[in-house]
């Protein structure tokens, strides 16, 4: 009996979901021995050709990480969602837009004008940009085109399900391999990850303040902070109280805050304006000054809030409004 097909692809990521993959070390063995792998181009010689061949549905799960930000990688949600009878939202940038998504915070000609004009590492004289079509002694060259926006994958193609984190880790990764051998996935739609808050994995929550008045926000590097003590009753940004847990707690383990990877929990409609208002609720000064002060102890509210949802929050991306008329 032929074995269930998998895929593997990677769209506008770091590549740290590939790694994921191999992270799980010898259980990676057990999925080569129960699937066939046949696609995931970063590890083998797979080409477009092979999945155009594969009948419609003809792979069980494709695991797609990485947010949408070319024609290309819109393009190949589209072919792999035809073909995969499962398709799963592999890590943050997939899932909620990840890092890439906050380049939302800027139009697209401001991108391209810092990265290939005004870069302080650039020497381009002559502004040459890549172009999506040259030809050149009679040979055309072809490259995808940058969209206007960053998305999640769910706002490109239907998904099936999403396997949270920056990357997933490898026991939430085998645990969605098993699933689905063995036929017990939940309903569609679902996140495969624990629907609690981090803080209720934390290893330092017993000293999680019931009630907070933060007098200053610290960045970690710059006090010495207590590594048994809650980031939060150290007036250091934690986002464990608006993200789902499933992760271990491996950034609080490592001495570091919860920057919000795994996204939030099914409660939370908006991740940064979860936590943007309880900070906000509990800070100490009244008068517009004093508070003022106290966050610019958070200098990159978006990179803090949205470091990974930007895409999927109620912000989504800056609006560039026409220039008012003159008169």
């Amino acid at each position: 009996m032929p074995k269930p097909k998998i895929g593997f692809y990677w769209c506008a990521s770091c590549g740290g979901c590939e790694e994921a993959i191999v992270d799980l070390a010898e259980d990676i063995l057990g999925v080569l021995d129960a699937l066939d792998i046949v696609f995931w181009p970063c590890a083998m010689d797979f080409k477009r050709s092979d999945v155009d061949a594969i009948p419609d549905g003809g792979i069980v799960a494709t695991f797609l990480n990485g947010a949408i930000r070319t024609s290309e990688q819109e393009e190949m949600a589209h072919l792999l969602r035809r073909k995969s009878q499962y398709l799963i939202a592999y890590g943050s940038c997939a899932h909620t837009g990840g890092i890439p998504g906050l380049a939302n915070q800027f139009s697209r000609e401001e991108i391209m004008k810092w990265v290939f004009e005004d870069g302080p590492s650039n020497v381009n004289e002559a502004k040459v940009r890549p172009q999506t079509q040259w030809t050149e002694n009679g040979c055309e060259v072809h490259l995808p085109e940058l969209r206007h926006v960053v998305r999640s994958l769910d706002q490109v193609v239907p998904v099936d399900y999403y396997l949270p984190g920056c990357p997933p880790t490898p026991k939430l990764t085998k645990a969605a391999v098993g699933a689905l051998l063995e036929g017990r996935l939940p309903a569609k739609g679902s996140v495969l990850a624990p629907d609690i808050a981090l803080c209720d994995e934390c290893p330092r929550k017993a000293s999680k303040p019931v009630n907070t008045s933060f007098t200053e926000f610290k960045r970690p590097h710059q006090k010495i902070l207590d590594p048994n003590l809650c980031f939060l009753a150290q007036g250091v940004v934690c986002m464990g109280p608006a993200t789902r847990g499933g992760c271990e707690a491996l950034c609080i383990s490592g001495h570091m805050p919860c920057t919000g990877c795994f996204g939030g929990t099914s409660r939370v409609r908006d991740q940064g304006a979860k936590i943007l208002s309880s900070l906000c609720a509990n800070i100490a000064p009244k008068e517009e000054d004093e508070i003022d002060q106290v966050l610019a102890g958070i200098p990159d509210p978006v990179g803090t809030f949205y470091r990974y949802g930007l895409a999927r929050s109620l912000l989504r991306r800056r609006v560039d409004l026409p220039a008012p008329a003159k008169e």
